[in-house]
């Protein structure tokens, strides 16, 4: 890669400041458009003072720099005009989605990557019609991506591989952690990951087996905080001693009963939702369960390099 590259990002919003912060700390120059009038020139000091934050918890090694290098665009066409990619953050919407990545396949570099932020739509949806559309994909962020690095990478069946495979090369040099779907599906992966778990929390909490906040402990204190350094098969691997076939072979007529009866839509509508807001209390200790988190975390790695020895 060169030594400086530029990055258009359309779409000032949340996700758009997250990127410009991402993409400039990685020592990119950034040019931040949105087409309502204000809203880029407005999100630089905004993302200033986040680059400050991520200073101040050792995620940025020089915020003024980072700052420095992002630039509000007064059109399209300018923050477009010889970059090396694009990072597309518009509503998420179909019909905005087929107008925007027409404009974008327009006027961008003819070697830029475009890249969608969007959560759910397939990148087939919004790209059949493009005379470049082997160069535009999803790279689905995870809120607040300058936080949180998954970045989902899903092409359409028409999707030049040397553009997924420069999209991900750019994604793990800005910092991030890129997986790719390899084939296209709705919602990607980490929203049906979510999804699954959503429909059955819900489940539960609004029949009565389990309140909605112990629920959300058997998440943060159980399955998360083991999930949030290892993933399931890497998990299961370590929960036999035979490893995933082991496992497999001693549970599997435990989840395939489960599988056999999943949680149905209505689990989302009242009176399922009304259950589960009745007995909903915010909880107010946040700061106290991070510390514990963190204390655990560091334990719990420990403990995973002595199982792997």
């Amino acid at each position: 890669m060169a030594m400086t590259e530029s990055v258009a990002i359309v779409g000032a919003g949340l996700i758009g400041r997250a990127w410009a912060m991402i993409f400039a700390r990685a020592g990119w120059d950034v040019r931040l458009f949105d087409s309502a009038e204000g809203v880029a020139e407005a999100a630089l000091p905004l993302c200033a003072e986040g680059l400050r934050t991520l200073a101040a918890n050792g995620l940025c090694t020089d915020p003024e720099g980072a700052a420095g290098r992002i630039r509000s665009a007064g059109s399209l066409a300018a923050a477009l005009d010889g970059v090396d990619f694009v990072q597309e953050n518009g509503p998420e919407r179909l019909d905005v989605k087929r107008t925007l990545f027409a404009e974008l396949d327009a006027h961008a570099p003819r070697d830029a990557v475009i890249a969608s932020s969007s959560s759910a739509i397939r990148c087939s949806l919004f790209t059949e019609d493009l005379p470049g559309r082997a160069r535009c994909l999803i790279g689905h962020p995870v809120n607040p991506p300058h936080l949180i690095p998954l970045v989902e990478i899903s092409g359409a069946p028409w999707t030049d591989p040397a553009a997924l495979a420069r999209a991900r090369a750019v994604y793990e040099a800005i910092g991030q952690v890129p997986i790719t779907v390899l084939k296209e599906i709705e919602g990607f992966i980490l929203n049906r990951l979510q999804g699954a778990l959503l429909a059955e929390a819900f489940r539960l909490a609004s029949e009565g087996y389990v309140t909605p906040q112990d629920l959300d402990k058997t998440v943060a204190d159980g399955l998360g905080l083991r999930w949030s350094f290892m993933g399931p098969f890497e998990t299961i691997e370590l929960n036999a001693p035979g490893g995933i076939a082991d496992y497999c072979a001693r549970y599997t007529g435990f989840y395939k009963s489960l599988a056999a009866d999943p949680a149905p839509p209505s689990v989302y509508e009242a009176p399922a939702t009304e259950a589960i807001l009745a007995k909903w209390q915010p909880p107010d200790d946040l700061p106290a369960r991070m510390n514990r988190r963190d204390t655990r975390l560091a334990a719990l790695r420990a403990h995973k390099a002595s199982q792997k020895d």
